[in-house]
């Protein structure tokens, strides 16, 4: 069973999140890959504003293609999550709440989670047709020279993610490893006959 989520994530909400937990986000998500991430942490580092308001809010690693004519934005799956490690911990530090992409967090990024009470989310890679589906309103509200990376302000509806970190740092990689190497040793052990 899926749970559902609005836009902006408060505290309570994300406590009550797992790693593992399906949800449907619905709301206001932004979009930033790599390019402006570097952009957001050099502001943050000259003491001056973020083009929106980061704070209670959730980005989406994405870099959507075009949108075709009468459809509101191209495909738009996740992006590797890793590519922005080395700028996530800065932004929640600031308030940011939640990121959407796909694949492993740094141990530094799950540290920051921890101490900010944030949580990541992934999306389903290869789904990006799907996605976009769920995207009902896309608007680019910073760095349009980065082309497919600018920063958009999305209105989501019932966008699907998994819990991949949550709050207390639970991973759901390391949880599915774990599994996998608990059910390899019943079966060396001659377990499953």
């Amino acid at each position: 069973m899926e749970k559902e989520i609005k836009t902006p994530i408060l505290g309570n909400k994300i406590k009550e999140l797992r790693a593992g937990d399906r949800v449907l986000i619905s709301g206001t998500i932004y979009t930033a890959r790599d390019a402006a991430h570097k952009r957001l942490v050099n502001l943050i580092e000259k003491g001056e504003n973020l083009p929106f308001n980061i704070k209670n809010n959730i980005i989406y690693y994405v870099g959507p293609t075009p949108a075709k004519p009468g459809n509101v934005i191209g495909s738009a799956g996740p992006t590797t999550s890793y590519r922005m490690d080395s700028y996530t911990p800065q932004l929640l530090d600031i308030g940011l709440k939640g990121m959407i992409g796909k694949g492993a967090r740094s141990k530094e990024v799950i540290e920051s989670i921890k101490k900010n009470g944030a949580i990541y989310f992934a999306a389903i890679g290869g789904a990006a047709a799907l996605i976009s589906k769920c995207i009902k309103k896309s608007e680019v509200i910073a760095y349009e020279d980065l082309g497919s990376e600018a920063i958009r302000k999305l209105e989501v509806e019932k966008f699907p993610a998994v819990v991949v970190v949550d709050c207390y740092g639970k991973d759901l990689y390391d949880i599915g490893k774990q599994k996998y190497l608990e059910s390899v040793k019943y079966i060396n052990r001659g377990g499953g006959k």
